[in-house]
């Protein structure tokens, strides 16, 4: 069964798209930036057999593991709000060229109708 798109697309409030596109993407990005804060810090920590103070070396290869992975998260975070910012744009290059899309069909309906109402005229005149 068909859907009727051209129903669907009138019923989608297009306006209300665009307008709200600005705060969607500030929300996304206060999610994004809240996240980290509310997961759970993991413990980078491992138990020692004896309980004995780790040494140096380990402490600091933990360190560079640790800096490692903060910088890895970083790097996810920027490519995730970039994401975010790019498909808000996307969303409503795509609501404008939607809009300017039922802008054409009305007048191509508009276009066929005068059509119809000129040949029916000029039947009407040339048969009666």
């Amino acid at each position: 069964m068909a859907i009727p798109w051209l129903t669907a697309l009138k019923v989608i409030p297009w306006g209300d798209v665009i307008s709200h596109a600005p705060t969607v993407l500030e929300k996304a990005r206060d999610l994004m930036a809240r996240k980290p804060a509310e997961a759970e810090p993991h413990s980078m920590a491992t138990p020692n057999a004896h309980d004995e103070v780790p040494s140096l070396g380990e402490l600091k290869n933990r360190l560079l593991a640790a800096t490692m992975q903060i910088e890895a998260l970083q790097q996810q975070q920027v490519q995730l709000s970039q994401t975010v910012a790019a498909l808000a744009e996307q969303n409503a290059a795509l609501v404008s060229a939607v809009s300017g899309l039922r802008q054409t069909v009305r007048l191509m309906v508009g276009a066929v109708v005068l059509a119809f109402i000129g040949i029916g005229g000029l039947v009407l005149s040339t048969y009666f």
